[in-house]
């Protein structure tokens, strides 16, 4: 138990907290074995994350993909070679399953080729931010059925990866435009594409011009400052926050480099080694994904941008088509001069009062 949680006075009512306190055990009872059978039905499940790339043509997404997972999940194609430019933008999305000592991940990448590669780039972001909602919707579809599935197959996004051109200025008003309206929907992790065409001052600069333009104009990128859950999750996402957005590179062939095999790209001048943080900030990309923050990125897709949708639909349920095994939702109370959240639990205090500001700026 955290011990600044503890109640500092003995004569407070200890029925009604939700922390109680512990119990003296006269012997071993085996409760520590409840890790293990997570952990084995969990291994039987496996695991699923989705997570999408955005950004313009040759800023390396698909190549990006494959280092992360160490896979071919998505054939690169070099830009002007892979025939003609689309004229509207396309999604494309491919699944595999990947196995590492025992542990299944079904993975499915989104890319987003022709985002931003046109002339007029108006609403160039309408069919990604129609691509997210429909998961959504999917998933709340199959929720509200009276026999629902024992597993719903999770086809929500819970990560978009947001390749920023290495422009070395500033974010560019499109980039503003999107990134407003993605971070309500989605967790959005901003990067720094192809930053070995950047010096070190160069990059640095570039990093603290996007800083600013994301504070200036209000986009919260993850990890969401307000969801902090203790002062271990505070430090940790601050180290984080002050590195985004992360500068990295891409490659998916391997060198030979002091005798030893490195995934790296190889220039005239020698070999840009995508694993050492002397030469980009990858693996604190791969750390933040994979290693440490997976399973956060789908319970806040899970708790709060899902939630935030589901809360607005579900006021909305009048106008939802009825289909098969359609349970019968009473309508929306009627708007009262104090608003009052049917929940009060804690736990979704936030989510309610993220999805009624979404409403407002939606009226």
């Amino acid at each position: 138990m955290d011990p600044l949680r503890r109640s500092s006075s003995p004569c407070l009512p200890q029925a009604s907290s939700p922390e109680s306190p512990p119990c003296e055990m006269l012997g071993y009872v085996g409760i520590e074995a409840v890790l293990d059978q997570l952990k084995i039905k969990a291994m039987k499940m496996g695991f699923e994350f989705n997570i999408m790339v955005v950004g313009q043509s040759g800023l390396g997404k698909s190549t990006m993909v494959n280092t992360l997972f160490k896979s071919k999940m998505w054939k690169s194609t070099l830009p002007g070679l892979g025939g003609p430019t689309p004229q509207t933008l396309q999604l494309h999305s491919v699944t595999h399953v990947i196995e590492e000592n025992g542990v299944k991940l079904k993975l499915t990448v989104t890319d987003t080729p022709g985002f931003g590669d046109q002339i007029n780039n108006d609403k160039c972001w309408d069919p990604i931010l129609g691509y997210i909602n429909k998961q959504y919707e999917q998933y709340l579809q199959e929720e509200i059925l009276i026999t629902r599935q024992r597993h719903i197959p999770d086809t929500r996004v819970h990560c978009c990866v947001y390749f920023v051109p290495p422009t070395g200025h500033c974010l560019r008003p499109l980039d503003i435009e999107f990134l407003q309206r993605l971070c309500r929907t989605v967790n959005v992790v901003p990067v720094i594409a192809r930053a070995d065409s950047l010096t070190i001052e160069e990059r640095e600069a570039f990093r603290r011009r996007i800083q600013h333009n994301l504070k200036t104009h209000g986009i919260e990128v993850y990890p969401q400052k307000g969801f902090d859950e203790d002062i271990n999750d505070r430090i940790l996402n601050s180290r984080i926050r002050d590195r985004i957005p992360f500068a990295v590179v891409g490659a998916d062939q391997e060198h030979m480099v002091n005798g030893r095999c490195v995934l790296g790209r190889k220039t005239k001048w020698g070999i840009i080694e995508v694993e050492n943080m002397a030469h980009c900030e990858f693996p604190l990309l791969r750390d933040l994904l994979i290693r440490s923050h997976l399973q956060d990125l789908k319970d806040i897709t899970h708790n709060v941008h899902y939630e935030n949708y589901r809360v607005i639909r579900l006021n909305e349920s009048h106008a939802l088509p009825r289909g098969p095994g359609w349970v019968n939702l009473a309508p929306a109370p009627a708007p009262t001069p104090t608003p009052a959240s049917p929940r009060t639990s804690p736990g979704l205090t936030k989510v309610c009062r993220w999805a009624q500001d979404n409403s407002d700026e939606d009226s």
